[in-house]
């Protein structure tokens, strides 16, 4: 399973509800992946290593990307 090294988010489960004549009629189980790459990071003594982080903590700049 695949989780975010920075912010250590992962698969999120819950219900997908069918609605019929405004009634809960099923549920079935339903599982929201979040979006994680495997980029090369550089750490705070200068090190590049790869892992895996999610593309919000990309945007935020969480983490230094080495390229």
């Amino acid at each position: 399973m695949a989780k975010c090294e920075v912010c250590d988010k992962g698969i999120q489960t819950g219900h997908r509800i069918s609605i019929t004549r405004s009634q809960v009629s099923r549920r079935a189980n339903k599982m929201w992946r979040s979006n994680i790459k495997k980029v090369q990071i550089k750490e705070e003594n200068g090190n590049v290593r790869k892992a895996k982080v999610c593309t919000r903590c990309l945007r935020a700049k969480k983490v230094t990307r080495a390229i």
